[in-house]
């Protein structure tokens, strides 16, 4: 628990202990993108081209698979319709997954100084 320094005296001071938590987390931020200078337009439109192959090649690919897959069958179902659909939801989680890793860092760093600051206090 925290002692009796430890807590605001008034409703002004909790506003200054937000506001300089604020001022801070913003503070930290930008000194990790300072670091991450390397991570500039190039990075960006790398990922963006990342984003787009890992929803492109397995939409295409089940389409592929869909249309030899109909040319052999020849049955009611359309395979490549079926087929393109789940490439496309295959492709989307990938994507989510590459974008999710690449910010991981960042929310990672933020999670650990929550928990450390409720352990100090």
């Amino acid at each position: 628990m925290a002692g009796p320094e430890e807590r605001p005296r008034s409703p002004g001071e909790a506003h200054k202990r937000a506001v300089a938590s604020e001022v801070d987390r913003k503070a930290q931020r930008k000194l990790r993108a300072r670091r991450r200078a390397d991570r500039g337009v190039w990075f960006g439109l790398g990922m963006y081209g990342l984003v787009g192959w890992s929803v492109a090649v397995p939409t295409v690919a089940g389409a592929a698979l869909g249309l030899w897959l109909d040319a052999r069958d020849g049955g009611g179902v359309s395979w490549t319709l079926t087929l393109m659909v789940v490439g496309l939801a295959l492709g989307c989680l990938n994507a989510w997954y590459w974008v999710r890793r690449e910010s991981r860092p960042e929310s990672d760093d933020a999670g650990r100084r929550d928990r450390e600051r409720r352990s100090d206090a």
